[in-house]
């Protein structure tokens, strides 16, 4: 393997990227999912055969099974949801077997198992197939749950979740699936599990982003910058378990907090920080915590009236400016 050496992918490249190293690296890893060579997986099929990839029938609950099963048989399966809002028919089979079970067994039993699934929104698929559910998976105990917002993070974190014993459960962002980056080959990349980066260091303010929000809340960043407001950015990636050190570290320097979350407000991802930080770091905060999130609304049709729902520069600039 050639070392620190790097390679122009898209953020979907580098997700196959990741899970073609991990399937040569260990014969155990194994894809199973709808339509996988249709997003992004038709190169694999040229260098794996059918006992590696399985494109399965639509019937979500069922394969997510399937993939359960084979984990506590000892392989370590990737199973493609596609879309996020797919989740809910496959609940069952990740809340109540893959989160539970190495908990019902006193750790008899692993379960090495990772979903992966895209948040589809902000490109009119409308309310059935536009969810961000992070927050029902937060929720579960026993997953870990990541939303890397790099090309660079998706794939060290894929490599890291495929190698990991418990379930975890990798939400992508079809927003993000073709920005490109220099990226590490190899495991030069490996990311850990539950660390925050901080993309950008600042005193005046942080903002604390998660998943798809990272460049909105990156250019709100660079307009404060000229109103002489240093705002220090981090980016979550890990939901759970989740780096509440870097930002409760973060708000004892700048005293205030604007978390950009694209699930809705009401039991988010933002909310959980928030509360995190008013019991363990309130003595910190000067002005009150600003959640930038999607409204209690379901996902309209309209390209319009979607696009105000979500993060975005202007939001979280407002919600800056409130506070600072």
């Amino acid at each position: 393997m050639i070392r620190n050496s790097t390679q122009k992918l898209s953020y979907l490249q580098a997700i196959v990227e990741a899970q073609r190293e991990e399937m040569r690296r260990d014969e155990r890893v194994i894809l199973m999912g709808e339509d996988i060579a249709v997003y992004g997986a038709q190169s694999l099929f040229d260098e794996f055969d059918e006992t590696r990839l399985r494109n399965t029938p639509i019937s979500e609950n069922s394969f997510v099974g399937v993939g359960v099963g084979a984990a506590l048989t000892g392989l370590r399966p990737i199973v493609d949801l596609t879309i996020a809002s797919f989740c809910y028919l496959a609940s069952d089979q990740i809340i109540n077997q893959a989160a539970k079970l190495r908990f019902m067994t006193g750790a008899q039993l692993k379960v090495p198992l990772v979903v992966r699934t895209s948040t589809f929104y902000n490109n009119r698929t409308a309310a059935q197939h536009a969810d961000r559910p992070y927050p029902l998976f937060m929720n579960t105990p026993g997953l870990k749950v990541l939303a890397p917002a790099n090309a660079t993070d998706a794939k060290g974190l894929l490599k890291s979740a495929v190698r990991d014993d418990d379930p975890v459960i990798f939400f992508e962002d079809i927003n993000l699936w073709g920005k490109k980056e220099e990226v590490p080959v190899g495991d030069d990349g490996l990311i850990p599990i539950g660390k925050a980066s901080i993309v950008r260091e600042g005193s005046d303010v942080t903002i604390v982003s998660i998943a798809g929000c990272l460049p909105h809340a990156k250019s709100a960043a660079v307009a404060l910058e000229k109103d002489g407001i240093n705002a220090e950015v981090i980016d979550l990636r890990t939901i759970v378990p989740m780096d509440k050190e870097t930002i409760i570290s973060s708000v004892a320097k700048t005293g205030s907090l604007v978390i950009a979350d694209n699930s809705h407000k009401v039991g988010s991802v933002a909310s959980e920080i928030a509360a995190v930080v008013s019991e363990e770091a309130f003595e910190s905060l000067c002005k009150p915590i600003q959640r930038v999130c999607a409204p209690q609304v379901h996902v309209p049709y309209s390209a319009a009236l979607e696009k105000k729902l979500f993060a975005s520069k202007e939001r979280i600039l407002n919600a800056v400016y409130k506070i600072v």
